[in-house]
């Protein structure tokens, strides 16, 4: 089922009804279902990926709290954008988390609550940045897809370490880190 991003209401629908859809995310399109047990083995199965590598939740500032996790003040400053961030929760575990910036995601996320994301592809293969290649590959495997923007570099978020000091870079992406956050 192909949609546009002006359904924002039946997209949420879907979502908790723990459908999974790809939809346009800040950079790229996104494998993205709700964040729960389900959602992510779905997410595993589409992508034919290891259960030992995590997905990106995209969430709300708000929610970052009620996750408890632990990000610091001048890390939280850089959100909304395209920066994700792996940091550490008071359970001990690590999460890579991002706070969007584009509208349709901020909307939908505030109804929804976190998603789970992930680039479109088969594990280890290139991101699909072309809805028709991405209809092509994916319209059979998931329950929706919605058409959004197409992006000219298809370039992802970056990820950004903050479990321990100096951060670390793990993978440079369209957003650049301030460099004092680096030393």
């Amino acid at each position: 089922m192909l949609l546009k991003t002006s359904e924002i209401d039946r997209i949420a629908q879907l979502f908790l009804q723990n459908k999974v859809g790809i939809i346009p995310c800040d950079t790229i399109y996104g494998l993205c279902a709700t964040s729960c047990q389900e959602g992510g083995d779905r997410l595993l199965d589409i992508k034919k990926r290891s259960p030992n590598k995590s997905f990106i939740t995209l969430m709300q500032l708000s929610d970052i709290t009620r996750q408890n996790l632990i990000i610091p003040d001048e890390i939280k400053a850089l959100w909304p954008g395209p920066l994700t961030v792996i940091a550490p929760s008071s359970n001990g575990s690590t999460y890579g988390v991002r706070v969007p910036k584009d509208d349709f995601l901020q909307s939908l996320i505030s109804i929804t609550g976190p998603l789970f994301s992930t680039s479109v592809n088969l594990s280890g293969e290139r991101a699909l940045d072309n809805i028709q290649d991405i209809l092509n590959m994916f319209s059979d495997k998931v329950d929706f897809i919605v058409e959004g923007k197409e992006f000219l570099k298809g370039v992802s978020s970056t990820i950004l370490d903050v479990t321990k000091k100096p951060y670390q870079i793990i993978r440079q992406g369209s957003f650049i880190v301030p460099d004092k956050l680096l030393i």
